[in-house]
């Protein structure tokens, strides 16, 4: 009898443990955007979805970083404005990705995008 129970509870356990390692970090979140800038020179970056809307993220200085932005998913076009640089990016957004938009300390821009279930 006490090793049906024990069976029985390591069964219930593994059950419970394989469940919640499949769950998904983000729900159908909007993806989102965020601005690390290692660099010399303040940043601000446009980012335009495609229906139309607009999130801005602005005068994101030196050694500092932004708050994540959120906005819809789909088509979306980042611009991005370091100083006289411009670097305009567009890019397939999905739920649940946010966009790093990183510059270095020799003022170069980069971009990541990751899945926030990974």
């Amino acid at each position: 009898m006490k090793a049906l129970r024990f069976l029985l509870t390591m069964v219930v356990a593994i059950m419970f443990v394989a469940g919640m390692s499949s769950c998904d970090k983000c729900d159908g979140e909007n993806p989102r955007a965020k601005v690390i800038n290692r660099g010399s020179a303040e940043v601000s970056v446009q980012i335009k979805t495609s229906n139309g809307n607009t999130e801005n993220i602005n005068n994101v200085m030196p050694n500092t970083s932004s708050d994540s932005r959120s906005y819809a998913k789909g088509l979306v076009t980042f611009t991005i404005t370091l100083g006289k640089t411009e670097l305009v990016e567009t890019v397939q957004m999905d739920s649940c990705h946010e966009y790093d938009i990183v510059i270095d300390a020799n003022n170069n821009i980069s971009t990541v995008s990751r899945d926030l279930n990974d």
